[in-house]
């Protein structure tokens, strides 16, 4: 009895202590005056970048926390977020406070050697998502690193398995198809479904001359709302049948509601 009433004592002095950081950091003005390194060089009190700048002052603060290398991720995608709108903002001539403008050019200055660092700190990151931006940017030696997981688990996201694909898109098609079904049996019911692989999809299989198979993706991204070709359209580009149009359009419903479900399989278009 003593000990469980320790126990609780402790989760009760455990939630008091989280509940009075969290009242502590409540606005992003009380992070900077607790931690001012986080707000350090950026266009603080400045209606320009707000938005970007209050969601990269507390990524850096989750960084501060937790340093690992995927939070240090997350804050690179912030700090880009963050510099794409100074670009633009820099180029404004405030009406008032014209220091403004320099502290605006001088924050893009600091967005710019904060990626620099942050790249650097992720050159030797062995998570497969770092890898992959790695190699987006070019590094050729990351895209060996990330051809070596093909295969593993390390690779079972839908994210990966299209980035995977993109990679055989131009060397073997038969190949990216099965790569990018498979990305799609890695959804689960609820997830929202990267556009780019049923696209994809159809791409490939009209160009390859797939046409049932062309038709079937084409309708299954309108049922998705993706922006492919509408019914008059797809209806000239494949010729067919009024019978033969309709079964394809109940297969095509058919993996609709699989995919809605999370319960797609590749066996569903043989």
């Amino acid at each position: 009895m003593h000990s469980r009433f320790i126990k609780l004592a402790l989760l009760a002095s455990l939630t008091t202590l989280l509940s009075g950081c969290y009242e502590r950091h409540r606005t992003t003005d009380s992070l900077c005056k607790s931690y001012p390194a986080l707000c350090a060089e950026l266009n603080v009190n400045d209606g320009q970048c707000r938005i970007q700048r209050t969601n990269l002052i507390w990524q850096r603060f989750d960084v501060q926390k937790n340093p690992t290398d995927a939070e240090k991720f997350k804050e690179l995608q912030f700090t880009y977020d963050y510099q794409k709108c100074l670009e633009y903002a820099a180029r404004i001539e405030p009406t008032e406070l014209k220091e403004r403008k320099t502290i605006r050019m001088n924050a893009l200055i600091h967005s710019y050697d904060a990626i620099k660092r942050l790249n650097l700190e992720l050159s030797t990151s062995p998570d497969p998502d770092i890898i992959y931006y790695r190699w987006s940017q070019g590094d050729q030696n990351a895209l060996r690193q990330f051809l070596l997981l093909e295969g593993t688990p390390k690779l079972e996201t839908p994210a990966l398995q299209l980035a995977l694909a993109t990679y055989y898109t131009y060397k073997d098609k038969e190949k990216t198809l099965a790569l990018l079904k498979h990305a799609l049996e890695l959804y689960k019911k609820g997830d929202k479904i990267q556009p780019e692989i049923i696209q994809s999809l159809a791409t490939i299989s009209h160009q390859k001359g797939l046409t049932q198979n062309a038709y079937i993706w084409a309708t299954v991204g309108a049922n998705f709302n993706l922006p492919v070709a509408n019914k008059e359209k797809l209806a000239a580009l494949y010729p067919m049948v009024d019978s033969k149009r309709e079964t394809l359009d109940n297969s095509a419903n058919k993996i609709t509601n699989a995919l809605k479900k999370g319960k797609f399989t590749a066996d569903m278009m043989k």
